[in-house]
């Protein structure tokens, strides 16, 4: 028997904490915001992605992050994925009305990157992604998976990244969190013919096929 559903609120809005020996995180969120953004992770080069994940996708963010930085940035980047992740699904609860699915394709400059999103709630990464350097400034470039991986696993996205072509590493990996940032704003927005329904035949997202 298919449950009951309540409309979505108006606002959907969502923070998590997360305090381990390695990092300490803070994020806050709105679904329904205009992008705003106040970000600070000791990271810059995350610091900037994470910005452009708020501002194209209209997802109000905040992030306070202090992690074990004189290590490497692992922990912090991963960490910052897990609580975003989990407050994207806090503020979806039962992900009533939503459109679901999104998708986006990126150019910048010499760069075309596609990403799609079904918030399914069963995780998912496919990443085709290769860099040519190891590290952006003092970044690894490998941790740009392990970022959308931890997304991915916290929010209950099956997540499809695919740079299709592109030179330029830093036009690689903005183009795929652009990319998230477009998909994501389609796929939580509230359809407004089904603003009272899972966007599922089976009247719930998540389990099995």
């Amino acid at each position: 028997m298919v449950r009951a559903m309540t409309p979505p609120p108006m606002s959907r809005r969502a923070s998590v904490e997360r305090k381990t020996k390695e990092t300490q995180i803070r994020v806050a969120l709105n679904l329904d915001g205009t992008g705003i953004y106040r970000i600070k992770t000791g990271v810059g080069f995350l610091d900037h992605m994470m910005e452009q994940l708020s501002r194209h996708s209209l997802v109000d963010l905040e992030i306070e992050a202090t992690g074990d930085l004189h290590i490497d940035f692992h922990h912090t980047t991963e960490d910052v994925a897990i609580c975003i992740g989990e407050a994207v699904a806090k503020a979806l609860g039962d992900r009533v009305g939503i459109g679901r699915f999104g998708s986006a394709t990126i150019p910048m400059d010499e760069t075309l990157s596609e990403v799609a999103i079904d918030l399914s709630n069963r995780p998912y990464l496919i990443w085709k992604v290769e860099f040519t350097k190891p590290k952006l400034g003092e970044m690894d470039t490998e941790l740009f998976k392990e970022w959308f991986q931890a997304f991915a696993q916290a929010a209950g996205a099956t997540l499809h990244v695919w740079n299709k072509y592109g030179e330029n590493n830093h036009h690689i990996v903005e183009s795929c969190f652009k990319g998230l940032a477009r998909a994501l704003r389609q796929a939580v927005e509230i359809d407004a013919r089904k603003s009272n329904a899972v966007p599922s035949t089976k009247g719930v997202l998540g389990g099995s096929l």
